[in-house]
């Protein structure tokens, strides 16, 4: 998908009010979406004890669920459709996560019935890669 000049299909406070109000979950890793695009999005998981594992780095999971919601942002502010779903994640650990919080950067490569992208995370004060994520989501008809 080449860059858009297109306005996003939502806005980052309509995007906050449809996870507060259809994925409670979101919440709960507290995910700050901070810029959504037509294809692309940036969003933060804050630095919290309770994202880390074993040997003060964050767990894969957590990574997991922030890439996943920064990519649905993605989809959603190209598509429009909050209906989409997650059709597959695959994640590749680069290396440990620094102390702090983990940005999130996303973009979409396709967008039709089915979606494709990907998400680049890295430590909010470093520019080396923790991990590299592809994902395919499955768009509703408008």
């Amino acid at each position: 998908m080449t860059p858009s000049t297109s306005p996003p299909r939502i806005s980052v406070a309509d995007f906050r009010r449809l996870l507060a109000e259809q994925h409670p979950f979101a919440e709960v890793l507290g995910v700050q979406i901070t810029d959504i695009g037509y294809g692309t999005a940036r969003a933060i998981l804050p630095a919290r004890d309770a994202h880390q594992r074993l040997g003060g780095i964050v767990a894969g999971p957590m990574l997991m669920g922030l890439a996943d919601l920064a990519l649905y942002a993605a989809v959603v502010g190209a598509t429009g459709q909050a209906g989409a779903v997650t059709a597959s994640l695959t994640i590749n650990f680069l290396r440990k996560s620094p102390a702090g919080a983990v940005v999130a950067e996303a973009r979409l490569l396709k967008t039709g019935r089915l979606a494709a992208g990907e998400v680049m995370l890295h430590g909010e004060h470093a520019t080396d890669p923790v991990a590299h994520i592809v994902s395919t989501w499955s768009v509703p008809a408008p």
